[in-house]
């Protein structure tokens, strides 16, 4: 079985996940798509749904969407819009989704909760073999992505 994790949001990223024999393997793993700078900056919707399609998921776990304390209306106004693109590539492609709120995912991982280098570094634990998709410090969103799937499929066993 293949699943799509999504951090979702303009910095966020998307990863597949296969689970052969029971054991997840990390297939691949991206930064989210954009298009545009700046104020302009918008999910690139063809290039996620392109991505999508090239991998074939059966089913989607989503970071469910929340606003952030003390952050601005515009700031604000752009994450539901990015999420929601994402949201809508999936339905289109028609995957079945799930959303999963961060703090039952990172609760059920033992992972603090904003601290994102210790979620890359749980990614690299669990999938050695795929340390250039994850090398980078920045690519943070991947490992959420993909530890997302994980935290998730856990709790439905």
């Amino acid at each position: 079985m293949k699943a799509l994790g999504i951090d979702p949001g303009l910095s966020g990223a998307l990863a597949i996940v296969e689970f052969i024999g029971g054991i997840p393997v990390l297939v691949d793993a991206i930064d989210m798509p954009s298009t545009g700078t700046g104020a302009k900056a918008r999910v690139d919707i063809i290039a996620a749904a392109e991505w999508i399609a090239k991998h074939a998921p059966s089913t989607a776990y989503i970071e469910r969407a929340q606003a952030f304390p003390r952050q601005g209306a515009s700031s604000g106004f752009s994450y539901g819009r990015s999420v929601g693109a994402i949201e809508a590539v999936v339905a289109l492609c028609q995957i079945p989704m799930t959303l999963v709120d961060a703090s039952a995912w990172k609760q059920r991982l033992h992972l603090p909760g904003k601290d994102k280098e210790a979620a890359r570094q749980r990614a690299l634990q669990l999938f050695p073999s795929q340390h250039a998709l994850l090398a980078l410090k920045k690519w943070h969103g991947r490992a959420e992505a993909a530890l997302l799937v994980i935290a998730s499929l856990e709790r439905a066993q």
